[in-house]
């Protein structure tokens, strides 16, 4: 008898609301600060960078938030995605687990990123935006960006990780195909990059410099231009939501429900996006389900950071917001899942890790190519570094299930493709992959820096 291996929704299915786990955590919001003041922000001093619509957003208590339809119409170009049950790693691993991943990697630039860049880009459209900027690491948020205001006929400037802009060269031009112009941060465009380089030329660069670059140029651009986020946000994690409302109904086709729900965590937002759905059945209709956020062991802000204030990047322009950081001043190794090097974590993430609702746990580069090359091998699809964290992590649970003899339903979050990802996957094919860990030492350097916040 024959295992159905793929769940999928019509278009009718596209969720209509957003789900804002704002509503029903439990948890008291923790204000969003000025980075000069150290004071609770004003809508003014958040409107120099966003739409007012994100911004209600950011700070809504409501349950539910609509979509608005011209969003959704863009949507139906990859949504929803699919739910695929990956039975043939099942039998590679010789487990009793049943392993489902939702797949991302469907949207036209083959990741989750879309799922909010479509948004963010309507809302600062509708309220006269003339042009975006943004920075991106690995590229995906960068490219989600670029598609979205492509369709909304804005130009945008992208501020590309150093380390990742010369490691992954076809996602800049993939970025320039959109008309967007792509910069190697730090550059010479910004006074910040300037003193940086003047510092040191070879800075390789991290997505706390480049927030920086991409935060001064839509400040100083007299309004003409906004900032868009890709991670991290309140109204961020809001727009992913869809990638878990969907996958309810999916479970539910499949006759199953998830023991445990996986993500990999850089900002937090394609982990909110699947887990928060989850969360609020386990909060308001009693189930029980295991939701695990997996970090890379070089930058392991969940698990061996400081649940504190922090600016939101490094050169203390951003609103400081209270997460697990390693401090703003952090340097992350030149590891390969370069979406997941940031320092700080999503708010409402760390809050929800801080009262035990989520769990964490880090995994090293190394094991996470592993497990990539081992899925890769077994359901044909290459991952990207990113989701290859959620896989160790599933593949984790399902040797576990195996040795306990116990039947585990696992669930994760394949968020995006790793077809520009050629030059990790040869390295570690090639065993040139270096293993970081955070040193143990360095959290306590870290936090002398950290903002003194007296509320």
């Amino acid at each position: 008898m024959s295992t159905e291996t793929r769940f999928l929704l019509s278009q009718n299915d596209l969720p209509k609301f957003w789900y804002n786990i704002n509503a029903d955590s439990g948890i008291a919001p923790t204000p969003v600060l000025h980075p000069g003041t150290l004071q609770p922000v004003t809508p003014d001093f958040l409107s120099v960078l966003f739409p007012m619509e994100l911004i209600l957003q950011e700070i809504s208590s409501e349950r539910y938030i609509q979509i608005p339809e011209e969003v959704r119409e863009i949507y139906k170009l990859w949504r929803p995605t699919p739910l695929m049950r990956a039975v043939r790693l099942e039998k590679a691993l010789g487990t009793p687990a049943h392993i489902y991943y939702k797949y991302e990697g469907a949207s036209p630039v083959g990741s989750h990123k879309p799922n909010t860049a479509i948004p963010q880009a309507f809302y600062n459209k509708i309220s006269g935006t003339k042009a975006m900027t943004t920075e991106t690491g690995a590229g995906q948020w960068g490219t989600a960006l670029s598609m979205a205001c492509n369709f909304f006929d804005m130009a945008l400037e992208v501020y590309m990780v150093k380390v990742s802009y010369n490691q992954k060269p076809y996602r800049r031009i993939y970025m320039e195909t959109f008309g967007t112009q792509v910069f190697a941060s730090p550059t010479n465009r910004t006074n910040y990059g300037r003193a940086l380089l003047a510092q040191d030329p070879e800075n390789s660069g991290s997505l706390g410099i480049a927030i920086s670059e991409a935060v001064e140029v839509a400040a100083t651009s007299g309004g003409t231009k906004k900032y868009g986020l890709g991670s991290v946000l309140n109204h961020v994690l809001l727009h992913q939501t869809v990638i878990g409302e969907e996958s309810l109904k999916q479970m539910d086709m499949a006759g199953e429900y998830p023991d445990v729900v996986i993500g990999c965590t850089g900002g937090g937002s394609n982990f909110g996006g699947i887990a928060f759905p989850f969360l609020r059945e386990n909060l308001k209709n009693g189930k029980r389900t295991r939701l695990l956020a997996v970090e890379p062991a070089a930058t392991p802000s969940l698990t061996k950071g400081v649940y504190a204030f922090d600016y939101g990047d490094t050169a203390k322009m951003a609103p400081v917001m209270k997460m697990h950081t390693l401090g703003h001043g952090f340097m992350p190794p030149e590891i390969h899942a370069g979406g997941l090097r940031y320092h700080g974590m999503s708010p409402l993430v760390s809050a929800l890790v801080n009262a035990g609702q989520i769990d964490a746990l880090s995994v090293k580069q190394r094991a996470t190519f592993e497990a990539a090359v081992q899925f890769t091998r077994a359901e044909g699809i290459i991952p990207a570094p990113e989701s290859a964290h959620a896989i160790r992590a599933a593949i984790d649970e399902a040797l576990d299930a195996k040795a306990k003899g116990e039947k585990r339903v696992i669930l994760f979050n394949l968020s995006g493709h790793g077809h520009f990802d050629m030059v990790s996957y040869e390295k570690y094919l090639h065993n040139q992959l270096e293993d970081y860990e955070y040193p143990a030492d360095a959290v306590a350097e870290a936090m002398k820096d950290l903002p003194h916040v007296t509320l």
